[in-house]
């Protein structure tokens, strides 16, 4: 496969303080790369000079083919950004939102267009009711929807989780794969450990300012030593007995 993202030696300060000093990271086409550190690691900065948010001081970086300092304009046209809260009209029904974003991308058919996202996203149902009375898996989801219109090739997926509960992120993990399924490119920024290993296929760790690692999550539990097998009782998890309960709850 050829890479939809190549970042070579990308560099990013704030006055004295140096975020990145030297990125280097390429991105599959159809795959999906999780890009790991913690806050103030510099991931957001680097999703916002990729998407043309933000000019790096040094290095070079494509989308799509498409260098992102002096083609600016095709980058736009090839990506979509989904940033850390849901960017929807609470106002609007949810097909409405999706209408709207249609019409200002200049696309015909957009009640097709609408339709067609509601129902790959498993929002029909709900399509016709405001946005104001989702939930927070329904809303992320409806965001996630919108950023895909126009069939972007790649898309950024900013922390797309943060603050949602266990189910609403479920919910996401399953919609992030199925655009992956599709053939879409996803670059997704998270803090959340168990999140790279469901939905990533390579992960990336970024750490004062580069990356220290690039791998499956095979390779890179071969860089520690190997563990010593002890047979011990599992007990389960609070996800476990939250999901168990919620499940039971619903078939009573």
């Amino acid at each position: 496969m050829s890479a939809a993202i190549r970042i070579s030696g990308l560099e990013k300060s704030y006055g004295k303080l140096a975020v990145l000093t030297g990125v280097d990271l390429e991105v599959e086409s159809g795959s999906i790369l999780a890009l790991l550190g913690s806050n103030g690691a510099g991931k957001t900065t680097v999703i916002r000079i990729l998407a043309t948010l933000l000019r790096g001081d040094g290095g070079s970086a494509s989308v799509a083919g498409f260098d992102v300092a002096t083609q600016g304009a095709e980058v736009r046209r090839a990506i979509s950004l989904t940033g850390q809260f849901a960017a929807v009209d609470e106002v609007l029904t949810g097909r409405e939102n999706l209408i709207l974003v249609a019409r200002l991308r200049h696309l015909p058919d957009a009640g097709r267009i609408a339709d067609d996202l509601l129902a790959r996203f498993s929002l029909t149902d709900a399509g016709r009711r405001r946005v104001g009375t989702y939930s927070g898996g329904m809303r992320r989801r409806l965001d996630i929807a919108m950023s895909l219109i126009g069939d972007p090739p790649v898309v950024f997926l900013d922390e797309p989780t943060t603050g949602l509960d266990p189910e609403a992120r479920l919910e996401v993990w399953a919609a992030v794969k199925a655009l992956a399924a599709d053939g879409t490119t996803v670059l997704l920024t998270t803090q959340y450990l168990e999140e790279a290993e469901h939905l990533a296929d390579r992960i990336a760790i970024l750490h004062e300012g580069r990356i220290l690692v690039n791998g499956t999550l095979a390779e890179l539990k071969q860089l520690l030593p190997p563990t010593e097998k002890q047979y011990i009782e599992k007990q389960p998890s609070l996800e476990d007995v939250f999901f168990a309960v919620t499940a039971r709850k619903e078939s009573a």
